[in-house]
C-alpha cells in the first residue's frame, strides 16, 4: 500500500515514520522546499526521541521519501493524510486555509479512487468542507472519480510520540463508507494486532473527540493549578493533596501535577478553537473559558514569586532559567510558559541567562539576543541572583546543589515544576519557592530560616 502524507511537521513526520516502519510505502509532501531538501539529507527539523533513527532507517530501505510535488504524489496513491498546520486566528478559531488547499490539490490531481483523511486537528465540520473542496475541483475537470473523506485525529504526546503511535491507547476514525473502513482497517492492522482498539464512528464525532480529549486534560491541569494556589494560601501541601485525590480511580493520577501552566501546540489552540466553535452555535462553554483564564494567570505565578523575593525590584538582577521548552523531551516552545516569564523579566529590567538541553535554537527565534544562552546548566548560574526551573528535564532533578549554591549570588531556587523536596532544600540553606506549598524564606546571608506567608500577587 502506498500513502501520501501532506505536511512534514511534527504529526506528519511521526505518522510517516511509523507507517514506513511497518512496511508501508510513504511519500511525505511539504511546500517548504528547504525543509524537504534537508529531510532528504537526513536533517530532521524537530526534536523527538527516536524519530531521526526511524526516518533514517526507513529512508535507506526506500520505504519513505520526501517531495514538494503533490501532483505526482497523489496520482498513484490510495490514501492521503492531511497533516498540515491549523494555526489559530486572532479570534481563536482554527485557520483551515492549508487544509483546504491540500483538499483542492487532491481534487485537481487524483486519477482514481482516493481516501482523503484529515489528521490535522480541525474544528467540527471541517471534513464537510474538505469534501466540498475536492468535489468542486473534480467538477471543474468534469471528472467522475469516486472518493471518500475521513477523520483520524492524532493523540500523540510530544516526547513519547513514537511509542504512542506504535502502541496507541486507541485509534479513532470517523468515516462514512464501508470501503473507507476496510482501507483504514488494513492500514492500521499492524498497530492493532496486540489488542489496541480501533474505534470507528461518524466523522463529526471523531472531530469532536479530539477537542474534547485535549480540553479535558487542559481542564485537569488548570483545576489543579487553581487548587495549588489556594493550598499555598491556606497552608496545605499540594503534593499531599495530589496524592490524596490521585488515588481515587475516578480521578486518577495523570495530569494533576501543579506547575506554571500548560503550553505546546495542542492544548492552548484546541481549547480556544472549541470555545470558538461553541460560540458559533450560540453556546457558552463557561468551564473551558475558566480553564483558559486560569492557565493564562498561572504563567505569571513564578514571575510574581521572583519579583516578591527581590521586593519588587528586578532592575539589574540576573535570573538564570533552567528549561525553555513547554515540556521535557521536545524543543517545542509554542505557548510555553517561558515565553511569558522571560518577557516579564525583561520588562522588569532583569537580565536572563538560559539553558535548555534541546530548545536553545528554537528559543533564539523567539528571544533573539535579548537573553544569554548557555550549553551547560551550571554555566548559566554564574553571577545569577537566583535560578528558576521552567521545564522538568531529567538532568535538572538531581543537580549538584553545592555547585548551585556556590555559583549563585543568592541561594534562591524557584521551582516551577515541584521537582525538589522543600525540606531538603531548606536544610541545604536555600530560599526555595515552588507551586502550591507555603514555604520558608531564608535571608540572603544564610541566617536561620523563618516562617513567612508568601503572596501569590
Amino acid at each position: 500500500m502506498k500513502i501520501v502524507i501532506v505536511g512534514s511537521g511534527y504529526v506528519g513526520l511521526v505518522t510517516g515514520a511509523c507507517f514506513s516502519e511497518v512496511g508501508i510505502e510513504v511519500v511525505c509532501v511539504d511546500v517548504d522546499r528547504e525543509k524537504i531538501e534537508n529531510l532528504n539529507k537526513g536533517i530532521i527539523p524537530i526534536y523527538e526521541p527516536g524519530l531521526t533513527d526511524m526516518l533514517t532507517r526507513n529512508m535507506k530501505k526506500g520505504r519513505i521519501s520526501f517531495t514538494t510535488d503533490i501532483a505526482s504524489a497523489v496520482k498513484d496513491c490510495e490514501v492521503v493524510f492531511i497533516s498540515v498546520g491549523t494555526p489559530p486566528d486572532e479570534d481563536g478559531s482554527a485557520d483551515l486555509k492549508y487544509v483546504l488547499s491540500v483538499a483542492r490539490d487532491c481534487g485537481r490531481n487524483m486519477k482514481d479512487y482516493l481516501l482523503v483523511v484529515t489528521k490535522s486537528t480541525v474544528p467540527v465540520g471541517t471534513s464537510k468542507k474538505v469534501k466540498l473542496a475536492i468535489q468542486d475541483e473534480l467538477n471543474k475537470r468534469n471528472a467522475d472519480i469516486k472518493f471518500d473523506v475521513a477523520s483520524n485525529p492524532e493523540f500523540l504526546k510530544e516526547g513519547a510520540a513514537i511509542a504512542d503511535f506504535l502502541k496507541p491507547d486507541r485509534i479513532v476514525i470517523g468515516l462514512e463508507t464501508q470501503r473507507s473502513e476496510e482501507l483504514m482497517k488494513s492500514l492500521y492492522k499492524p498497530f492493532t494486532m496486540n489488542g489496541h482498539p480501533l474505534i470507528f464512528m461518524d466523522i463529526v464525532s471523531a472531530e469532536m473527540t479530539k477537542y474534547a480529549a485535549n480540553s479535558m486534560l487542559a481542564a485537569k491541569i488548570s483545576f489543579m493549578n487553581d487548587i495549588a494556589n489556594l493550598s499555598e494560601i491556606v497552608g496545605a501541601d499540594i503534593n499531599q493533596v495530589r496524592k490524596g485525590i490521585g488515588s481515587d480511580s475516578r480521578i486518577g493520577n495523570k495530569f494533576i501535577y501543579p506547575g506554571i501552566g500548560y503550553g505546546g501546540s495542542c492544548f492552548p489552540k484546541d481549547v480556544q478553537a472549541l470555545i470558538r466553535t461553541a460560540g458559533e452555535y450560540n453556546y457558552d462553554l463557561r468551564v473551558l473559558k475558566a480553564v483558559e483564564a486560569v492557565n493564562k494567570d498561572q504563567k505569571l505565578v513564578l514571575f510574581n514569586k521572583i519579583n516578591n523575593f527581590f521586593d519588587g525590584d528586578l532592575n539589574g538582577k540576573t535570573i538564570a532559567l533552567w528549561g525553555l521548552s513547554f515540556k521535557p523531551q521536545t524543543d517545542d516552545m509554542r505557548e510555553a510558559p517561558s515565553l511569558v516569564i522571560v518577557q516579564k523579566l525583561l520588562e522588569a529590567g532583569a537580565k536572563v541567562r538560559a539553558y535548555d538541553p534541546v530548545a536553545v535554537e528554537e528559543a533564539k527565534h523567539h528571544f533573539g539576543d535579548s537573553i544569554d544562552y548557555f550549553d551547560d546548566q551550571y554555566e548559566a548560574l554564574i553571577d545569577a541572583d537566583c535560578v528558576a526551573i521552567l521545564t522538568e528535564w531529567p538532568e535538572f532533578k538531581f543537580p549538584n546543589f553545592k555547585i548551585v549554591k556556590k555559583l549563585l549570588n543568592f541561594p534562591a531556587v524557584f521551582d516551577g515544576r515541584n521537582i525538589y523536596d522543600k525540606d531538603d532544600m531548606f536544610e541545604d540553606g536555600f530560599n526555595y519557592f515552588c507551586i502550591g506549598i507555603d514555604t520558608k524564606k531564608i535571608t540572603t546571608s544564610n541566617a536561620a530560616p523563618v516562617q513567612v506567608m508568601e503572596s501569590l500577587v
